[in-house]
């Protein structure tokens, strides 16, 4: 079922595209500058892996609880509407921990907990922000258009860990919150002056018990979307520890300054920045299987580099290649999935793939992250990148002869 207001042959980029692509790109700011400020916190005030997996699983679980019911409200509601609501539910939040700080309210408890009330407001927005672009963009312009995203991504992620760094060592972290409030006001404003209709759907009148069992079906009946989303949970699984354990890494091998933590993520943004570009331009992918191992079997070489380099420049350069796959893999799943989707089941299809990452993570990180303070981070991170490659071999194998 498609959106009457999408048409085939439409500019690339038209008001609608433009107004949205800005809006959610400085909402991703303001929301990483939190994330990183909050991670980096947590990691120089305690240096506990435990911390850092308490951390994770409370912006990770939240999502999986809240997420199938965001997927329902997707394909029932207004898809512009959830995104404005959810943004600024989280922008509440934040809001309120920035006044606790200011107030001397400084508890690690407290920063768990506004953790978890912001994922409650991710698990509402994310299946409705990817299940709105087949809405504004035509099927053909998809893949472009994500790849300009994360390049957009890229270019606000690179200044989110300097600003969230420059704020962290100049001034009181509240700061650091307050940037997220102001940035997600300004978001809900822009996407206020696009247009998106509801998705007409045959089924409306379903209870959301039933939308929840249709869209499970759906999912795990067809098998492009079945193997895709195995993978997603064998992928972040593995990726976690490369994810959320490699500023305990450095830390601990290389030195605590702010600089380096900030220098880490600055050059994994360069990298994305760089990956999006050249999805941009050369991002017609036509074997989005083959694409998608391709960056998984790159994902775990480069991790296992890693864990065996000693030399925190050549560090940071292995994480800056890293980084490139970054836009690759996302925009080819993402694509892949919005084009072998029915549009009246996309939120759903969505939400499935979001409990899936979201618990993925915290399951693996109640793994790694008490694993890290009895084992080097070095030596999982060598495993768990030997993993991911096999993970990707075996998807190409396994999804070739379906997707023919």
């Amino acid at each position: 079922m498609t959106n009457k207001a999408v048409k085939k042959g439409q500019p690339l980029f038209d008001k609608r595209i433009i107004l949205f692509l800005l809006s959610q790109n400085i909402s991703l700011f303001g929301s990483s500058v939190v994330a990183f400020a909050i991670m980096w916190y947590i990691t120089l005030e305690t240096s506990s892996g435990v911390w850092l997996m308490m951390s994770t699983i409370c912006s990770m679980v939240p999502q999986v609880v809240v997420s199938l019911w965001g997927g329902v409200w997707a394909d029932r509601y207004n898809r512009k509407y959830l995104i404005m609501l959810s943004d600024s539910f989280i922008a509440l939040a934040t809001l309120g921990l920035a006044i606790a700080f200011w107030a001397g309210f400084r508890r690690m408890e407290l920063l768990l907990a506004v953790s978890a009330v912001r994922s409650i407001g991710a698990g509402i927005q994310t299946p409705a922000v990817n299940a709105i672009y087949p809405q504004l963009v035509p099927k053909e312009n998809l893949t472009k258009v994500q790849g300009v995203n994360q390049t957009l991504n890229s270019l606000l992620m690179l200044l989110a860990p300097a600003a969230g760094g420059a704020l962290l060592a100049t001034m009181d972290i509240a700061w650091a919150f307050m940037v997220d409030v102001v940035t997600a006001a300004f978001a809900v404003l822009i996407i206020g002056f696009i247009k998106v209709e509801k998705v007409e759907r045959m089924d409306a009148h379903e209870s959301i018990f039933t939308d929840l069992k249709q869209g499970i079906y759906y999912a795990f009946q067809h098998p492009l979307l079945r193997g895709i989303i195995i993978c997603y949970a064998f992928s972040f699984f593995l990726i976690t520890p490369a994810a959320v354990l490699t500023p305990l890494q450095v830390e601990r091998s290389f030195g605590g300054d702010v600089w380096r933590l900030s220098a880490i993520e600055i050059v994994w943004t360069i990298g994305t920045l760089i990956g999006g570009v050249f999805v941009s331009l050369h991002g017609d992918f036509k074997d989005k299987i083959k694409t998608i191992a391709i960056c998984l079997v790159a994902f775990g070489i480069s991790f296992v580099l890693l864990g065996i380099t000693g030399n925190f420049i050549l560090y940071l350069i292995i994480m800056a290649c890293s980084g490139f796959f970054v836009p690759i893999i996302s925009t080819a799943e993402t694509v892949f999935i919005q084009e072998i989707t029915d549009p009246s089941v996309l939120g759903r299809v969505f939400s499935i793939v979001q409990i899936i990452t979201a618990s993925s993570m915290p399951v693996a990180i109640l793994i790694f992250g008490p694993l890290a303070d009895v084992i080097s981070v070095e030596t999982i991170l060598i495993l768990s990148g030997a993993l991911l490659a096999l993970v990707g071999i075996i998807y190409q194998r396994s999804n070739k002869a379906v997707g023919q």
